[in-house]
């Protein structure tokens, strides 16, 4: 696979912004070392935010599933942020205008929820309603399985079917499962299963990318294009570059 034009520049906007980093002594929230992280949350500017969701924008326009989508919706918090920003994004570039949807941390019953337990923020959810989810990375895939839990329980409050088209990540991570023991100490150094497989597997929900990490780092280093590595932009050097395809080679999908 090689990456398309947009998605190198994608790639870019991960690496000036400082969204791709790597520093010693990351922990993922599942308890694995990673040496790098991705943060889509530095896109933080006006002009920064309206390119990333140029970036989503473009991807659900080029797969020729805008027609099935009324609700672009992002998972508290970051995933709101991108939401937000691809719905502005596809109205302004393409004159196409979608609802965007967020859910809440706690439900409110208060306010305009009065007597509801509104679960979502924007109460946009109608009978028969397609919806796109999206956010910065999937790595265990839990805060998916817990929005999908989420637009569940909003279906049975609101008695409405819908239909969810697909879930678009920033980054695809090509990362495994965690693997615990039976005290739920994680097991370093173990591979499990295919996360994103598992997640389609289980719950029918098509999962994409804007890019996944491993064609990133390729395109990134052929280029010789700086990432913050350790609070310096630089270039990877080959001994990084062979520190993460170590970890992939660890925690990774790619056989």
């Amino acid at each position: 696979m090689s990456l398309q034009p947009f998605q190198k520049e994608f790639a870019r906007f991960l690496a000036e912004t400082g969204s791709l980093f790597f520093r010693q002594g990351l922990v993922l929230k599942d308890g694995r070392p990673s040496p790098y992280f991705v943060n889509l949350g530095k896109f933080s500017t006006g002009k920064l935010s309206y390119r990333l969701g140029s970036f989503f924008a473009r991807f659900l326009v080029e797969s020729n599933r805008l027609p099935e989508v009324d609700i672009i919706l992002g998972p508290s918090y970051k995933g709101s942020a991108i939401a937000q920003a691809m719905a502005i994004n596809l109205w302004l570039e393409n004159h196409l205008d979608r609802s965007f949807e967020y859910d809440r941390k706690e439900v409110k019953a208060y306010g305009e929820a009065s007597g509801r337990k509104n679960i979502m923020v924007n109460n946009t959810f109608f009978d028969g309603c397609g919806l796109w989810i999206v956010d910065d990375v999937g790595t265990s895939m839990a805060t998916k399985y817990d929005l999908l839990e989420k637009i569940d329980q909003e279906t049975v409050n609101k008695n409405i079917s819908l239909r969810i088209v697909g879930l678009c990540l920033g980054v695809d991570r090509q990362q495994t499962t965690a693997c615990y023991d039976e005290a739920g100490k994680i097991i370093l150094g173990k591979k499990g299963v295919d996360a994103i497989r598992k997640f389609t597997e289980k719950t029918g929900v098509p999962v994409f990318s804007l890019a996944p990490i491993s064609e990133v780092m390729q395109y990134l280093c052929a280029e010789q294009i700086p990432v913050w590595i350790e609070g310096e932009r630089q270039p990877i050097s080959p001994s990084l570059k062979k520190v993460f395809d170590d970890y992939l080679a660890e925690y990774g999908t790619l056989v």
